[in-house]
Formats: structure tokens, C-alpha cells, sequence
């Protein structure tokens, strides 16, 4: 089981700097890794979160990349791991490490008066537009 949510943050740059090292101590990660471009003085983020389920007796590893460019923060949460299937599959009493980060964006958007944006895949487009014609 994988899935893939992708964000867009909209708004001043020197707000835009602050997010990912806020979220980084607000959560912290397992792993962490930093890039600084040289060049355009870009940033890429890339931590590495895991959470044990005990329902579902499974762990659940969260990869956030957030790439932080001049004009725009551009979060990547990728989830793998946990069961599927009929014993695990439905079971979301807790609250997962995904949603917490999440919420910890939109939050911060709110309160600092971000743009928040969530990419929608192209394939999901190309359907919609299938389906109204």
C-alpha cells in the first residue's frame, strides 16, 4: 500500500523559509536530510517518518520531501507500508503520523496567511473531463 498527496505553499519567502523547520521540531522525523542549492539558494527537505498501528500489528513509513524555492513550498508525502485486506483495511481510529503533518501545513498556512494548494494527478483530470463530455 502506497499513496502519494502533493502540496503546493503559496506566499512571502521569508515565511515560506520558516515552515519546514518548524514542522521538523513540531515532528520530529526518524530521518532527516538537507540540500542547499549553491546556485538559486533552494532548499530540499526530505525526512523520513515511522509509526507503529497496533491494530493492524503494522508499520506505516511516511517520506515528506518539501522542496523550498523562492516563490513556493512544494510538499511530497509519500505513505508506504501498513496491511491491506480484510483484518487492516479499515481500521483509522487513531490518528496517523500523515494527518499530523497535514494538519500541521494547513495550520501554519492559516495562521501565517499562506496559499494552500493540493495537486491533483493528471490522471484524474483526463477522467473527469471523460466523463462530462
Amino acid at each position: 500500500m502506497s499513496t502519494v498527496t502533493k502540496y503546493l505553499v503559496y506566499g512571502p519567502h521569508d515565511t515560506l523559509r520558516r515552515m519546514t523547520p518548524k514542522l521538523l521540531d513540531a515532528i520530529e522525523p526518524k530521518y532527516t536530510y538537507k540540500y542547499e542549492s549553491k546556485t538559486n539558494k533552494d532548499e530540499v527537505y526530505v525526512s523520513v517518518y515511522e509509526q507503529f498501528e497496533k491494530q493492524i500489528n503494522a508499520t506505516i513509513t511516511l517520506t515528506c520531501i518539501v522542496e523550498c524555492t523562492a516563490n513556493h513550498n512544494r510538499v511530497e508525502l509519500k505513505k508506504a507500508g501498513g496491511r491491506m485486506g480484510f483484518r487492516g483495511s479499515s481500521l483509522a481510529e487513531e490518528k496517523n503520523i500523515e494527518a499530523d503533518i497535514v494538519d500541521f501545513i494547513m495550520d501554519f498556512s492559516k495562521r501565517f496567511g499562506l496559499s494552500l494548494q493540493e495537486e491533483v494527478p493528471e490522471k484524474e483530470n483526463e477522467e473527469e473531463e471523460n466523463d462530462i463530455s
